[in-house]
């Protein structure tokens, strides 16, 4: 259990050290606030009324207020899932630029004026989180002058972070945390806040419900009062080497419950590579999945790859870039496909059409294919069935059956609806 087993605010600092104030604007301690926001509790609610549902036209409701893709919006939370050691930080970062910058690196809309987003890393120090920014900005060209104003860096080893803490089981959100945070994001109009990773923004236990629960929608409070959005970087627990999904977020999955979008973060696998054809270290792949969205559609993965950036000074640092799967029919044309089917009817002709089965070695159209199309057809394997499912769906090539010496009927490939240029 995450809990401070003395003062929970000891180790705590206004947060004007982070967000600087105007000189005259008070800043009371942390302890002057416990005895205050403990009585809250008690205070009186107004009373309810109904209110009477009353038709509008439906061209006069704005838009939904996305500042990233269909991911981050304002006055909400979104929760990005990940393992340990797949990129999730550099992803991060690099999406700060992306909304900073007004750039849609890496697919996702943006607002091409560029909005404020503050990143609030608790775990790394500020030069290692300079090495990562100044790297992504290095890599996709970004000038400083295009984030001025508009991207704020700060980190938990300078100035920690602790919106709530657990004693014997009792949880109490630390409202002066709470009204700092909400003061330093008005200040600075900020648009998009990340913080990252979740788990060290508060002391109370990961697995209880009710105590993520009641965290997550002090979050989803804070960005409705500021109308921004807020993104909060989870870890998953052990997956066993299976994929995850945004459900193995570890500890209590009330965090997603709170959240309006959610996506989980996964490295390439041996199946995806096999579909993909990528040749290098897989560990550089990762894909982005949006697997839990209220405000829109689920989203269709997108990959990202980790590049390796020179500073110049000696070290190198890892750059999420936008990646996508080469396309099946890259290099080809309309004449491979004239040259496949005549090659087909030359063998049908000489009672040896090529077979089906991708298990008849030689004799696989598949070898045929690789053969005229300058492929291999072990290393293609993936691409070359992906051109034969293309060919054959629109009748170019069709199954059919040829009995063999044998008088055993095996299925082959034939020409159908022959092609043209």
């Amino acid at each position: 259990m995450n809990s401070f087993d003395d003062d929970p605010f000891q180790n705590l600092e206004p947060l004007h050290n982070v967000v600087p104030l105007r000189e005259d604007t008070p800043v009371p301690p942390l302890k002057a606030y416990a005895s205050e926001f403990m009585e809250q509790a008690q205070t009186s609610l107004a009373p309810l009324t109904p209110t009477a549902f009353v038709w509008r036209d439906p061209l006069t409701i704005p838009p939904r207020p996305w500042v990233y893709g269909r991911h981050m919006i304002r006055k909400q939370v979104s929760v990005t899932v990940a393992p340990g050691g797949v990129g999730k930080s550099s992803l991060t970062l690099v999406e700060a630029l992306c909304i900073a910058s007004g750039r849609d690196i890496l697919g996702e809309w943006v607002s091409p004026e560029g909005s404020r987003v503050w990143v609030y890393n608790l775990e790394d120090p500020r030069d290692e989180l300079d090495r990562r920014v100044i790297g992504a900005m290095m890599h996709h060209g970004i000038k400083s002058d295009e984030v001025d104003g508009k991207l704020f860096l700060d980190t938990g080893r300078e100035r920690t972070l602790c919106t709530a803490f657990e004693v014997r089981g009792e949880v109490t959100i630390v409202r002066p945390e709470m009204e700092a945070l909400e003061m330093a994001l008005k200040m600075r109009q900020i648009d998009v806040l990340i913080v990252d990773p979740f788990v060290s923004s508060h002391r109370v236990s990961e697995n209880s419900s009710g105590a993520i629960d009641l965290v997550a929608k002090e979050w989803a409070s804070l960005a409705d009062r500021c109308n921004c959005a807020i993104e909060l970087v989870h870890h998953t627990r052990k997956t066993g080497g299976q994929n995850a999904t945004t459900e193995d977020g570890r500890g209590s999955t009330a965090l997603m419950g709170a959240a309006r979008s959610g996506r989980v973060l996964n490295k390439m696998n041996d199946d995806d590579r096999k579909k993909s054809g990528v040749q290098d270290d897989l560990s550089t792949y990762f894909s982005i999945d949006r697997d839990k969205a209220n405000l829109a559609p689920v989203g269709a993965r997108r990959w990202i790859r980790m590049a390796s950036m020179d500073l110049g000074q000696g070290d190198h640092v890892g750059v999420a870039e936008r990646w996508q799967s080469p396309d099946a029919f890259d290099g080809l044309t309309v004449r491979n496909l004239i040259e496949v089917q005549n090659e087909v009817h030359r063998r049908t002709e000489s009672d040896n059409p090529p077979r089906f089965s991708d298990q008849s070695g030689g004799d696989w159209i598949g070898a045929l294919v690789a053969e005229i199309c300058g492929l291999d057809a072990d290393a293609d394997k993936p691409r070359i069935k992906t051109i034969l499912k293309s060919w054959m769906a629109s009748g170019s090539l069709v199954k059919g059956e040829f009995e063999d010496h044998q008088r055993k009927k095996r299925p082959v490939i034939l020409v159908g609806e022959w092609a043209f240029e």
